[in-house]
């Protein structure tokens, strides 16, 4: 939300607070100190502001604690009083470098086991704050989003359970399939895209690259990302190609059929720079093969952008790909967490959301419509016109 936007609208829905599910504390802090800047920023331009209550705090994070005993079995506690407030929990449910004793032995928390913790925090702040609003940027069993036989909907059923809780706003990132949301048709859903980020973090790795047709073509790896580069491919006025899989339908391995070829739909590739797009990458198998494919075809640069980089299966797959030329650039928000070494590999770029995560939430606590947050259009095509003078990579975070 903008400086006038606040003028306008000075009166938040209630004092805003932030809690963070373990895993997911980094992420809070950038957050709070992104909303600390701007609420600041606001009270200088308007000193009136600052005598709203809980409008400008030294910090808006709330003091929590998830525990375990030895079984396994935990529960949450928050150590400060949030009644009466607009409470913001943040959690990753893809952290497994969080660990916890079961028996004496160490464990390391599961999608299943964040979630769990999630609703604990929930029910220890329900009943006291104004409004609860769950910050999950990867949708928690988001890819268990549909039946296609006699199996379980967990998403669904997740989401679901958030709404029995009391939760009134759900918000989460570049969603599987967003129309997951029908599971709660009265309870406030919201599904934002990091396309800005991912074109702001592209242009400062390579500020080189020339979006017209001749040079640069956006790819979708597969049938479900096509609605991503299609808005891709048309706010930079480039083409767009899509692979289509052939899968296996015999057979069945780690619970899907098996990949047999790529398919490839559209025109050429030859000595274009090309950006491969997609929600996540949880092996990496299927990403890695895409990029073979269009080198195979001749494009001259790969570069790969994924909200979601989950790397099931370690980087080593990446290292060779990379070392032998098969893509240039691999961009992924900072969104869930990123093993240490991934930081370091000379190919990663991170987009980073905290700035505009801090934006959604500021917006939601002020009541105002979140169109302007989602609708990034104005501000892409104001940064495309900034590269195309050279200045974009002098610009801060």
């Amino acid at each position: 939300m903008s400086t006038t936007e606040m003028h306008k609208y000075p009166m938040p829905v209630a004092p805003l607070k932030i809690a963070s599910l373990v895993g997911a504390e980094d992420m809070a802090a950038a957050i709070d100190a992104a909303l600390v800047k701007t609420r600041k920023a606001a009270v200088e331009h308007n000193p009136e502001l600052g005598s709203i209550f809980g409008f400008l705090e030294k910090s808006y994070l709330v003091e929590t604690h998830c525990s375990r005993f030895g079984t396994g079995e935990g529960k949450a506690k928050i150590l400060e009083s949030v009644r009466g407030t607009d409470l913001f929990i943040i959690g990753d449910v893809t952290n497994y470098s969080v660990t916890y004793k079961v028996c004496g032995k160490e464990n390391h928390m599961s999608p299943d086991n964040h979630f769990q913790d999630l609703k604990r925090l929930i029910s220890a702040a329900s009943g006291k704050a104004h409004r609860i609003s769950v910050i999950l940027p990867f949708l928690y069993e988001s890819r268990q989003h549909r039946r296609t036989g006699r199996e379980s909907l967990d998403c669904a059923m997740a989401l679901k359970e958030l709404a029995d809780y009391g939760v009134s706003n759900i918000i989460t990132f570049d969603a599987h399939d967003p129309r997951v949301m029908d599971a709660i048709p009265l309870i406030s859903f919201d599904n934002f895209m990091p396309t800005y980020q991912f074109l702001r973090a592209l242009l400062k790795a390579e500020p080189d690259l020339k979006f017209d047709k001749e040079h640069f073509m956006v790819i979708s790896p597969d049938e479900g990302a096509t609605d991503r580069a299609v808005y891709f491919s048309n706010i930079l006025g480039v083409n767009m190609g899509c692979f289509y899989k052939r899968r296996d339908y015999t057979r069945v391995v780690d619970g899907k059929n098996p990949i047999v070829a790529h398919e490839f739909l559209g025109d050429s590739v030859e000595g274009k720079d090309c950006v491969v797009i997609d929600d996540m990458i949880s092996s990496g198998g299927s990403m890695l093969d895409v990029c073979k494919q269009m080198k195979a075809r001749g494009a001259k640069r790969v570069f790969i952008c994924t909200t979601f980089g989950l790397f099931t299966d370690g980087l080593k797959k990446f290292d060779e790909f990379y070392e032998q030329g098969l893509f240039t650039r691999l961009i992924t928000t900072n969104l869930t967490y990123r093993p240490a070494e991934l930081m370091e590999r000379p190919y990663y770029v991170t987009a980073n959301m905290n700035k505009y995560l801090s934006n959604i939430i500021d917006t939601m606590n002020h009541a105002l419509s979140v169109e302007k947050v989602k609708s990034t259009t104005p501000k892409i095509t104001k940064m495309l016109e900034k590269s195309r003078r050279g200045k974009i990579a002098d610009e801060q975070d």
